[in-house]
């Protein structure tokens, strides 16, 4: 089965949102203008993002938070050109439209590292999430290296932690979730620690 063919023009973010409706299942994001096919998840893959959603909502809950824990599909705008879909994000405050397809300002956004998508979610989406003022924290999960890197910004500049365990506080908007959590399951074979 060969995949559709993309258009080739240069598009902005509204013209992709109207395209990208009308598409079968496949996933894509606008990154500078042009549409990029994203590729489908891997069992693992799901299941860490299901895994980071869960504990989020559930620091949300916790925290006694108005926050809204959305997983895979929803869209960030980083400008007229750029829309980027993370695997699970944080949105705080009003309640967005149920019927629309981004949100304007998370303030938590998560991507699961894939061996595909490494470069791509640990250099240019750290730049692109962070040049949406909304946007304190960026979770980059890499399951299988069972650690959890956490980007979160502060006045001024950009704070970056690696755990492997512990807990990750997430402030604004307020929660605290545990690093064993937000990775899932390890990886068959594996234990949790030193896996």
């Amino acid at each position: 089965m060969n995949a559709p063919a993309l258009p080739k023009a240069r598009m902005k973010v509204d013209e992709f949102l109207a395209w990208s409706e009308r598409q079968p299942d496949d996933r894509y994001e606008l990154v500078d203008g042009e549409i990029v096919a994203m590729t489908r998840d891997t069992v693992r893959h799901n299941r860490t993002k299901f895994a980071a959603a869960q504990t989020l909502e559930a620091g949300v809950r916790m925290a006694g938070l108005s926050c809204l824990v959305l997983i895979d599909g929803v869209g960030v705008a980083i400008n007229d050109k750029t829309l980027r879909i993370p695997d699970v994000l944080v949105h705080c405050g009003a309640e967005p439209d149920p019927d629309a397809l981004i949100v304007e300002s998370p303030v938590i956004v998560v991507e699961v590292v894939s061996p595909s998508s490494e470069r791509d979610d640990t250099e240019a989406k750290l730049v692109d999430y962070f040049s949406v003022a909304s946007i304190r924290h960026y979770l980059i999960v890499f399951s299988e290296k069972r650690v959890v890197v956490h980007h979160r910004r502060n006045e001024g500049e950009i704070a970056t932690r690696i755990a492997h365990d512990g807990n990750i506080a997430l402030d604004p908007p307020g929660l605290t979730v545990a690093v064993s959590a937000l990775l899932g399951p390890p990886p068959a074979g594996g234990t949790e620690a030193g896996s």
